[in-house]
């Protein structure tokens, strides 16, 4: 009898050992396995890149256009973005009846929309420069070019030939020396300056200007002075180049997303200049000459 009960002891043991291999053991008792390092994840490709810096340049320009830029503090603005109008040499709204002036009328696409830039231009003080300017605008040499130079505060630079050529970004900022103009280094660098951009005096001492390239300037920087050819001055739209010089760049502070001059076009302004109606944080800005515009933006323009 004993034997028998030790018997069924004995395979009453084996079966519950037997049962108890086939459970899984608790999470904290299990043994560490080494993790399955996942496969690194698929760059973006050139096209996504430039469809999220679009995104993101026209989420930018619409925000700042509301007014609800960032806290971010720049020379010459307040901090809420565009709120502080820019100072002028002379209100064109006040020139002479009698005056007739040379104005470079600018179109530039960007953020989703497209705006303009008027600069008066200094023929009296940069004759070379302007005529070479004027013979660039009216040959449509700028049309398609883009700005190449962006940074926040200090100023935005365009009419690099390179830029027509989105494959060859890495040379963008090094066309234009096939031809250069003398220095006529006469004007200073106020806020909203158009001067040319140039090489550095360790290779060109003369100071001579870039054949195409020019620049403007966000702000009064004696940094500049008497180093370059200043030939015009922002009249209107200098809040469009601020607005430029706060969209995303990368690490030559070129704009990601394409910010294009779509035309740029000199015309004779007889007499002052018309106020377009205030627009909140926008700064003063000037209707464009009927010299300015196409047959129908003539033709509404006396409409309305």
């Amino acid at each position: 009898m004993k034997n028998l009960l030790l018997s069924c002891l004995f395979a009453f043991s084996c079966q519950a050992v037997a049962t108890a291999q086939q459970l899984k053991a608790p999470e904290a008792l299990r043994s560490t396995t080494v993790p399955t390092v996942p496969a690194e994840p698929k760059a973006p490709s050139t096209t996504e890149v430039e469809k999220l810096a679009e995104e993101a340049q026209k989420s930018l320009y619409q925000t700042v256009d509301k007014g609800t830029a960032g806290t971010t503090t720049t020379k010459g603005l307040s901090s809420t973005g565009f709120a502080l109008p820019f100072k002028r040499p002379e209100d064109p709204s006040r020139w002479d009846k009698d005056s007739v002036r040379k104005i470079a009328v600018m179109e530039v696409a960007f953020g989703g929309v497209r705006d303009t830039v008027m600069i008066e231009l200094f023929p009296g003080d940069a004759p070379q420069t302007v005529a070479n300017f004027i013979n660039l605008c009216d040959s449509g040499f700028y049309n398609g070019l883009a700005f190449h130079r962006a940074i926040e505060g200090f100023l935005v630079q365009t009419g690099d030939p390179l830029t027509s050529d989105e494959s060859a970004r890495e040379k963008w900022g090094t066309g234009g020396e096939d031809k250069s103009i003398p220095a006529e280094i006469k004007r200073s660098h106020g806020i909203g300056a158009v001067a040319m951009a140039r090489r550095s005096d360790k290779v060109n001492p003369q100071r001579r200007s870039n054949g195409s390239q020019f620049y403007v300037t966000l702000g009064n920087y004696g940094s500049l002075e008497g180093k370059y050819t200043v030939f015009g001055q922002v009249v209107s739209g200098l809040d469009v180049l601020k607005r430029i010089s706060i969209m995303p760049v990368d690490a030559n502070d070129c704009p990601i997303a394409r910010i294009e001059v779509k035309s740029i076009k000199v015309i004779d302004q007889k007499g002052p200049m018309q106020v377009q109606p205030a627009v909140a944080g926008d700064g003063q800005r000037y209707s464009k000459p009927d010299s300015a515009r196409g047959m129908v933006g003539r033709f509404l323009h006396r409409v309305w």
